[in-house]
């Protein structure tokens, strides 16, 4: 889950990262009063998962209450690379001397992590990495050993960090890494990291991505999630627990193992293209346990969904036989329908695998009239696809 600036920060505060005063405005008058509590020069900054706030006017110096408000009127409702700006963040200003930039990000081709700095910061440092890689130290952090003070003066000193200010860089290192392990992060970056005019070295931006598998240890970080702009589905799919992703098309999926799931969506886009160009609406995996009741919440959030007009249910029985899963179609059909809410949308079905023979039989017995069965993966794509555009 990636984070808004304003969270970031909230975090580093919360690790004794230094940070400036700041807050939170959904509306100008709430920006004004963030201008009043600061009560100097402030910068009013659009909230967007992207970068480029700046280039796009996200990011305008404000000398005045009235000119926070002015400011946070021109850039609320702004379109940020399909960004929509419903919060803006009213810090303090700074009198900047010296820009740089840090971060800490999980490597997984090496199973470790990498620290990277550069002494050029505040702009973009993709384009830093592409026209001068000199100025981007890259350093290897074992995963164990993680950043200790000789670590931190490492990075520093690779990095071309003026000597004066090495230690107070390694400090704010050590402090970024631990945001990095007690929040379970894969990434943390500061961009700018600042030194004042007055010798102080301040995070003014930062931006830090967290691994959702670790969820379960952090309930406070269910306080991010973004519900305004997360499509409710999927909102719904991830308190049942179901890995989901919304699309654009009108065929539901629903395949037990990623690999599947991912095999499935193409060949149905590839067979969709006889029908006008069908596509799929989502990726589910219900993962190796198809019970009826996993199965119901798949169904369930699969047809829920108003652009879909068809659903296909492909699984390979493994360690779950087929026999298990046709049951638990059915069986899910019929949970539905006792809660009121009969399938109505077609469902074609493709099992194989362990007792696919068995499985099958169950299926074809059923007497269900919405529930299709079809031998093959391309055959049953073609099928749900021609379903799906009304052929």
């Amino acid at each position: 889950m990636d984070l808004y600036e304003y969270q970031a920060r909230e975090l580093f505060a919360a690790h004794g990262v230094p940070v400036i005063a700041a807050y939170t405005a959904d509306t100008p008058d709430e920006a004004a009063t963030a201008a009043e509590r600061i009560n100097g020069m402030c910068v009013v900054k659009a909230q967007v998962k992207t970068g480029g706030r700046g280039k796009a006017g996200g990011v305008k110096l404000a000398k005045t209450v009235d000119e926070a408000r002015a400011r946070a009127t021109d850039i609320l409702g702004m379109d940020i690379k399909g960004h929509t700006v419903r919060r803006v963040l009213v810090t303090g200003a700074v009198d900047i001397a010296r820009e740089f930039y840090v971060s800490f990000l999980l490597d997984r081709a090496n199973r470790a992590y990498l620290a990277m700095a550069s002494v050029e910061g505040g702009m973009d440092i993709e384009e830093v990495a592409r026209t001068k890689p000199e100025a981007l130290a890259r350093i290897r952090v074992d995963a164990i050993e993680g950043v200790t003070p000789a670590k931190a003066a490492e990075i520093a000193a690779t990095a071309n960090f003026p000597e004066e200010l090495r230690p107070a860089i390694a400090e704010v290192l050590q402090k970024l890494w631990r945001v990095l392990v007690a929040e379970d992060a894969t990434l943390v970056e500061v961009n700018p990291l600042v030194l004042t005019e007055q010798g102080d070295v301040l995070a003014i931006d930062g931006k830090v991505t967290l691994d959702d598998n670790a969820r379960f240890r952090h309930p406070h970080h269910e306080a991010f999630v973004d519900r305004a702009a997360t499509d409710p589905i999927e909102l719904r799919a991830k308190e049942l627990d179901l890995n989901y992703v919304k699309l654009d098309g009108s065929v539901g999926i629903i395949g037990n193992g990623a690999g599947l799931v991912m095999s499935t969506l193409d060949v149905v886009a590839y067979a969709g293209e006889e029908f006008g160009g069908v596509k799929p609406a989502n990726f589910l995996d219900i993962g190796g346990g198809a019970s009826a009741q996993v199965m119901a919440n798949g169904l369930d959030i699969v047809l829920n969904d108003p652009d879909v007009k068809a659903v296909f249910v492909n699984v390979f029985g493994g360690i779950t036989a087929c026999d298990a899963v046709a049951n638990g179609i059915i069986q899910a059909i019929a949970l539905l329908e006792s809660r009121g809410e009969p399938v109505t949308k077609p469902l074609v079905c493709r099992i194989d695998g362990n007792n696919a023979v068995e499985g099958r039989r169950i299926l074809d017995e059923s007497g269900l009239a919405i529930v299709e069965r079809v031998e093959t993966m391309d055959e049953a794509a073609r099928r749900v696809a021609q379903l799906a555009a009304g052929a």
